[in-house]
């Protein structure tokens, strides 16, 4: 009895223990995905004002919103393609750290340029300008290479598999038409031949003419064959 009871208390705790750590999973999988949504709605708002900005705003602080603005668009492209792609290719591992070193630079020239947005010496902003904008052209141009590189060979993996699937469809396609090899081909049936296709050596020689022989007598007509009767004439 004291056995059984033990039994039963230890899958007791069995359960709360499960149930325990599947709350526990929802619960940090619910608050990931709230955070992930917030953090998506905050780029999303930063973007449309910078966007904004760049418009709405001539002269130096109009470029800086431009430059934060493509260097953020540019930047996460990249990363949503490397993120797609590296849990099917294996060898997107080295780029992913090359990634996360660029994002380094990205991230720290971002902030540089968020900080310019409040300069209030505009004088000031305008010589540094130059700088800042040969700096985000080589991030954004090394992170769109990178982003080009990775779907090109997805692309190429694509094209391949295709060229084998085409290649062994053919070869599944020849299989289920079997009978086409094994059955003879018919054989052609002759044309009648006429006169115009026999060759003129093989035509044959005419009949002889004979003469018409005796007319034959009819019985029922009495001696002789009955005369044909004159016409009459009107």
């Amino acid at each position: 009895m004291d056995v059984v009871i033990t039994v039963f208390a230890l899958l007791f705790l069995l359960f709360v223990g499960l149930g325990t750590y599947a709350t526990v999973k929802a619960v940090g999988a619910a608050k990931q995905g709230v955070d992930r949504t917030i953090t998506q709605a905050r780029r999303t708002v930063e973007d449309h004002t910078l966007r904004a900005k760049s418009f709405a705003q001539p002269g130096p602080l109009g470029e800086i919103a431009q430059l934060r603005l493509g260097l953020r668009t540019s930047m996460r492209a990249t990363q949503d393609a490397l993120g797609a792609g590296a849990p099917r290719d294996e060898s997107l591992k080295e780029s992913l750290g090359l990634f996360e070193r660029l994002s380094v630079h990205g991230q720290e020239l971002d902030g540089d340029l968020k900080r310019l947005e409040s300069e209030p010496d505009r004088a000031t902003l305008a010589a540094r300008l130059p700088e800042l904008r040969r700096r985000t052209e080589r991030i954004t141009r090394s992170a769109d290479s990178l982003r080009w590189a990775v779907r090109d060979r997805a692309h190429r993996f694509a094209d391949d598999d295709l060229d084998a699937l085409s290649a062994q469809i053919d070869v599944e396609t020849g299989a289920l038409r079997h009978w086409q090899r094994t059955e003879p081909a018919p054989e052609p049936q002759p044309w009648p031949e006429t006169p115009h296709s026999r060759p003129a050596g093989d035509e044959p020689a005419p009949a002889a003419i004979t003469p018409p022989g005796p007319s034959p007598e009819y019985p029922w007509l009495g001696n002789g064959q009955k005369k044909a009767r004159p016409e009459s004439s009107r």
